[in-house]
């Protein structure tokens, strides 16, 4: 929703969250702990969160937040499980997206991994440009893995390597999944794919193969990184990801007539 041009009505927001409540996600991003300025769209996050039903869901909500004034702020709400934090490995876009160099982001990290572990939250780091920048910022592959292992130092046990731009290839995919996931089998490594249409299938495949299992998506593919410079690269479609669960004998454990009425009513709020 974050990047929608009008503003989404809160009972809209609150219908549509309570649909997808039902349907059996792991995890439910819902919404965000950021300057109201920043991201107006989520500024009624507060006004949200007393209005979800959670007496009958076992999915548990995630809340992106940007500092740690914003994890001050959703530790205090017991229906929240997980924070969200955008951990750039690009100095330029860390700088863009959350006013910050890296040096200055890690110490916030350390700051909301310790507010995390004292209101019994769980810190998920994204690693955001985990498989590329547009800005000509240093960047391989060991890099990133080399950012994992620092994090997971702090305490961490939640990191999603973020293809921010939709630039991951599956040979780079797999190189990093192929050495993360043995190497951190206590942590849970994640996938936050941005794609081309024609590109999903084959990154969600080499993540797959290289052992990952846990995957963001969004309904449809709405929103994504306004950095892409490409309208055609945004989240991967939740419902794709379905059909290539079931196409390659994936189990999923979701209520489906939930899904479709939560895809219907997301053709309705997103126009």
């Amino acid at each position: 929703m974050q990047g929608w041009a009008h503003f989404i009505p809160t009972a809209d927001k609150i219908a549509y969250l309570n649909k997808l409540l039902k349907v059996g996600f792991d995890v439910l991003d819902f919404g965000s702990f950021v300057s109201a300025k920043a991201i107006p769209q989520l500024a009624d996050t507060k006004d949200v969160i007393p209005r979800l039903d959670m007496s009958s869901t076992t999915t548990k909500l995630l809340a992106i937040i940007a500092n740690t004034r914003g994890a001050e702020e959703a530790v205090q709400y017991d229906e929240i499980t997980y924070l969200g934090f955008p951990f750039s490995i690009s100095e330029t876009f860390q700088l863009r997206n959350t006013n910050k160099t890296i040096a200055q982001s890690l110490t916030q990290v350390e700051e909301m991994q310790k507010l995390c572990v004292q209101r019994n939250k769980e810190l998920v780091i994204y690693i955001s440009m985990g498989f590329g920048n547009p800005y000509g910022d240093d960047y391989n592959a060991e890099v990133a893995i080399n950012w994992v292992r620092k994090l997971t130092t702090l305490g961490v046990k939640t990191i999603a390597m973020a293809d921010t731009v939709g630039v991951a290839d599956p040979v780079n995919i797999s190189y990093i999944y192929n050495h993360l996931i043995p190497e951190f089998k206590d942590i849970n490594i994640g996938a936050h794919f941005h794609s081309a249409p024609d590109k999903w299938e084959e990154k969600i495949q080499a993540a797959y193969n290289a052992g990952c299992l846990r995957y963001d998506s969004a309904i449809k593919g709405i929103g994504g990184c306004p950095m892409a410079e490409d309208e055609l690269v945004g989240n991967i479609a939740t419902e794709n990801i379905i059909d290539w669960c079931e196409r390659n004998n994936v189990p999923l454990n979701l209520n489906k007539a939930a899904f479709s009425e939560a895809w219907e009513m997301a053709g309705r709020i997103f126009i």
